[in-house]
Order: C-alpha cells, then sequence, then structure tokens
C-alpha cells in the first residue's frame, strides 16, 4: 500500500514538473514598480512578485478565459523560441522577458519593444494582471492601516473594471465585501465596493 501511495507521489511530482509555465518579468528602473513577474501555470495557479525572491510572492487564481488566451498566444509565438526584439530605434520601455517552461521544453525572449502582435497582445494581457494584482494589494494595505485611503483604492479598481482591464477577479470579493460590510469606512467607498462585487458575481455566472 505504501509503496503504491509513493508511485501516485512521484506520478504526481513528476506531472507537476513537466506542466508548462509562462512567466513575464518587467525590469523598468525608475517606474514604479522598478520591477515585477508574474507566472502563470495551465491550471491558472499563478503568482506576483515585485522582488526576486519566491518567498514575496503572492498567489492567485487567474480566469480560465485569460488562462488560455495567454497559452494560446504562447503557442503561435512558438512558445518564445525565436527573438522578439524589433531592433528599432524607441525609447526604453523597459526590459520584458517572456519565457515558457513546460520540462525540459523550454524557451525565453527578451525585448524593449516587439513589432510582433501576439507579443504586444500578451504583454498587454500580462500588464493587466500586473495592475489588477497592485490595485489588489493597494486596497489590502489601505483597510489596514489607511481608512480614508480605502476609498481612492476602491476608485482604482472601479477604473480598471470600467475599461475591462481588471483580471483575478474573485480574489478581489472577500476584501471587497468586507468593505462593504464595515461601518468604519466612508459610506462611498463601501457602496463603491458593494457595487463592483454585485458586478463581478454577475458577470461570473
Amino acid at each position: 500500500m505504501r509503496f503504491a501511495i509513493g508511485l501516485l507521489l512521484a506520478a504526481a511530482a513528476a506531472w507537476a514538473a513537466d506542466a508548462p509555465s509562462i512567466t513575464f518579468s518587467k525590469s523598468f528602473p525608475g517606474s514604479l514598480p522598478a520591477y515585477f513577474a508574474i507566472t502563470v501555470e495551465r491550471s491558472g495557479d499563478s503568482t506576483y512578485n515585485e522582488s526576486e525572491d519566491p518567498d514575496n510572492a503572492e498567489k492567485f487564481q487567474l480566469e480560465s478565459g485569460a488562462t488560455n488566451e495567454i497559452f494560446d498566444l504562447a503557442e503561435r509565438m512558438d512558445h518564445f523560441k525565436k527573438p522578439l526584439e524589433s531592433g528599432l530605434k524607441v525609447a526604453n520601455m523597459g526590459m520584458k522577458t517572456l519565457r515558457w517552461d513546460a520540462g525540459g521544453d523550454r524557451g525565453e525572449a527578451k525585448f524593449n519593444y516587439s513589432s510582433n502582435e501576439e507579443a504586444k497582445l500578451l504583454t498587454d494581457r500580462f500588464e493587466r494582471i500586473g495592475e489588477s494584482l497592485r490595485t489588489l494589494l493597494e486596497l489590502r494595505r489601505a483597510a489596514r492601516h489607511d481608512r480614508l485611503g480605502v476609498n481612492a483604492a476602491v476608485l482604482k479598481i472601479q477604473s480598471l473594471w470600467d475599461n475591462r482591464r481588471l483580471v483575478a477577479t474573485a480574489q478581489f470579493l472577500p476584501l471587497l465585501d468586507q468593505i462593504a460590510k464595515d461601518e468604519a469606512y466612508i459610506h462611498m467607498a463601501r457602496e463603491r465596493a458593494a457595487q463592483i462585487a454585485d458586478a463581478i458575481r454577475a458577470t461570473a455566472k
């Protein structure tokens, strides 16, 4: 029995090691943040990190639609095994890296600016994730330490939602619900938080 369980655990570990993941990182000294990295696994399990220390990563779940789009774009780009830098003389827009890892199958491409349409689309998808996670972390900090700043953070979430740039929306619901019910926050913030949470749930149906 123990041997069978051991085989199952070994098989699961091997599958996890070979499961594909896509990592996007952007290094842009002088900007906020100066660096961030996002890793998305095929299951939608994802991380956001503003440092290179994996212990600082924020875990989140990406929607299946967004995950599928990211992996479809990566496949159309041959999993980053071809150069993506345009070579054009353009301003520094931050060094971006796209990396594919599926066990022994790996690919990586770095670029400041790419004229590849799939690369543009994929970069935008990761930028959306970054914007969303930064706003979630900002709301979390405000809810703990700056009650008056909660409304400003909720407004940013509202703007992302209105512009269809809010992703990983399920991660926002517990905190939005908490704010909506807590009279320690101003009425405007509570009302807005409740409206966004309702909109997220209505879209998920």
